[in-house]
């Protein structure tokens, strides 16, 4: 099996899973949303700790609260964290160049602690943050609204599917 094929295979069963959980899509979309939103906003690691619970006060879907919060994992923080951390800055009018962040938080992304995340500054801290929501301000609604409309539209299709 290639990896091409094996990715399909595993994104493929992923879809299966969203639109096969017998709840509404509004339920479903808003558990992804809530995992897209704190891994966005909340440091890699304390994700699945928030998402959860906030799913079970918010009655979302807590397969989707916890598969969303994957957008930050071992692979993807080394473009995401530095990408966050710079537009965190320049919103907070620093004037740190996305060379210098990315190296700061190499040294984050390798001992994944707090004390390592501290270590760099309150600014970048700041910046980590601040650049966090603001992806989260973007990307929970897009996450909700794509959800929705792919379990909506997949169910759709299936149900005329069996109607043949």
């Amino acid at each position: 099996m290639s990896f091409g094929s094996y990715v399909k295979s595993k994104y493929l069963r992923l879809c299966a899973k969203i639109v096969m959980e017998k709840h509404s899509p509004e339920y479903i979309a808003r558990g992804w949303a809530i995992g897209m939103f704190y891994g966005c906003a909340i440091p890699f690691g304390f994700q699945l700790v928030l998402s959860i619970p906030t799913a079970f006060l918010l009655k979302g879907s807590k397969i989707g609260s916890a598969v969303g919060t994957l957008i930050t994992n071992h692979f993807t923080i080394f473009i995401i964290y530095p990408v966050q951390c710079w537009i965190g800055n320049r919103l907070l009018g620093g004037g740190l160049s996305y060379a210098e962040v990315s190296s700061a938080l190499r040294e984050v992304v390798k001992e994944q602690s707090f004390r390592a995340l501290f270590k760099v500054g309150g600014d970048l801290v700041a910046a980590f943050f601040l650049g966090g929501a603001l992806f989260a301000a973007v990307m929970t609604p897009l996450t909700y609204w794509a959800v929705k409309s792919f379990v909506l539209r997949r169910r759709a299709r299936r149900a005329k599917t069996a109607q043949e």
